[in-house]
């Protein structure tokens, strides 16, 4: 218990340069973002696909035997590759899963792609997983919390959650955030509180999320 005591406060690291990613990778961050600008050819693809109004959920397992396998994402969407970039935003999706399985040594992503018109996930709480990717190409992007913002013995409490959505502590369209969960080695309850956000009526989002299989 006094080891558990003496850990650094979880905070959250937050930068326009890649590099930023690394930091999840230190005890005391669980959450990093990148906050990328998304090529503008990838963001018309992805408002293109939304403005189609179709239902898309998509799940892959991928798996990566050594850095140069070769990533099989032919039928990522492929309802959709007659819209202008679908190979630019394959490209990209390609791009990030090589980043992600760089950063950690992985040999097995879990890819999930979705086109979501309302909150999947609209109470605060923690993923009960290692590390996940996770990345809005067009719409309001997670909400997240700074350590010590809504007490954990109360998640999933709606009268303890904030009033409002601290100010910025959302994920704009593009930005790559490695949220931290509780399975992380050493991470047991502190894994970063986040929601979905509240989507409007008539608008949607493309969120894509890579998870750490092994």
């Amino acid at each position: 218990m006094q080891a558990l005591a003496l850990r650094p406060q979880p905070r959250v690291a937050t930068s326009d340069n890649l590099a930023v990613l690394s930091e999840a990778l230190r005890d005391e961050v669980n959450l990093a973002v990148w906050e990328r600008r998304l090529p503008l050819h990838i963001s018309d693809y992805a408002q293109c696909l939304l403005g189609l109004g179709e239902p898309l959920s998509e799940s892959l397992t991928l798996e990566l035997p050594d850095p140069e396998a070769t990533l099989d994402l032919d039928s990522l969407a492929r309802r959709f590759a007659d819209i202008d970039g679908h190979a630019a935003f394959l490209a990209d999706v390609a791009w990030l899963v090589r980043a992600f399985a760089c950063l950690l040594d992985a040999r097995r992503i879990g890819l999930r792609l979705r086109r979501l018109d309302r909150a999947m996930c609209p109470r605060y709480h923690v993923d009960h997983v290692p590390l996940r990717l996770i990345t809005t190409y067009a719409g309001v992007g997670s909400h997240w919390l700074q350590e010590g913002q809504m007490p954990r013995s109360r998640l999933g409490d709606p009268a303890a959650e904030p009033k409002a959505v601290p100010a910025g502590q959302t994920l704009a369209p593009g930005h790559v955030a490695l949220f931290k969960g509780e399975k992380w080695l050493g991470n047991e309850g502190r894994g970063v509180i986040h929601r979905s956000p509240d989507v409007m009526p008539g608008d949607a989002r493309l969120l894509l999320t890579l998870d750490w299989l092994a």
